[in-house]
């Protein structure tokens, strides 16, 4: 569709908190499902009418180049990989694809899922007159949360809560201008995004639905149990606006 920019999907890092499965692998083909995470990534974009994606590789990013050679994708999809290096942090990445894009964009990783409307988040964006927008997600805590009063007596737990604060939960849209912050050497989430942030061109879209990321044996485990039981949110279709 016209107004769907490109996206841009990081897909080179080495995934060594997933060691089990990447010391012979990319990250991004770790599966969930009996399906690659960076499958998974490219469904949610493509079912809202995305055609157009850049996997930036790099960690044995020929095995990624390799399996979007096989995979039978929708006739309307195209997906190029660019070797954006081995060791390259993540705002390097980008940078080395600037000549790919020439308006607005997206980006994320390649270990993220969530059932997000990207059509909101575009809208966001647009409207916002930013440099950048953010997905930003309250995850749940990893443990049990003790509730104490102000007598210091604990009056009860709540089993893994979702969290106050909002992270960076990926999904992102740039303008061109945002190539001016990254450097062959930048590492994303922290420079860039902070100067954007206090230059005030960085817009958080506050998405409260699901959203989870790949990012240990543990999460890997709940997003396969999540689709055995034929629960994978991040799977719904929602149709392009």
């Amino acid at each position: 569709m016209a107004d769907r920019p490109p996206v841009l999907i990081l897909s080179g890092g080495r995934g060594t908190r997933l060691r089990e499965k990447t010391e012979t692998l990319p990250k991004p083909l770790v599966e969930v499902g009996g399906k690659p995470l960076i499958w998974h990534v490219i469904q949610i974009y493509a079912r809202q009418g995305f055609s157009d994606f850049f996997l930036l590789t790099g960690y044995l990013g020929e095995q990624i180049e390799d399996f979007v050679s096989r995979e039978s994708w929708p006739d309307e999809v195209t997906i190029a990989c660019l070797d954006t290096g081995l060791d390259t942090p993540t705002g390097g990445r980008l940078a080395k694809a600037a000549s790919k894009v020439q308006g607005t964009f997206c980006a994320t990783y390649a270990d993220g899922v969530a059932d997000l409307e990207l059509s909101a988040l575009l809208d966001f964006h647009r409207a916002g007159n930013r440099v950048a927008t953010m997905t930003a997600v309250r995850p749940d805590l990893q443990w049990g949360v003790a509730e104490i009063d102000d007598q210091d007596e604990v009056t009860g737990f709540v089993e893994k809560p979702r969290s106050e604060q909002w992270i960076n939960g990926g999904f992102f849209c740039f303008e061109p201008a945002v190539f001016d912050w990254l450097k062959a050497d930048s590492v994303l989430e922290r420079d860039p995004l902070e100067g954007l942030a206090a230059a005030g061109q960085l817009g958080a879209f506050r998405h409260e639905g699901f959203w989870d990321c790949c990012d240990t044996y543990k999460d890997l485990v709940t997003l396969n149990d999540l689709w055995a039981g034929g629960n994978a949110p991040w799977t719904v279709s929602r149709a392009p606006a």
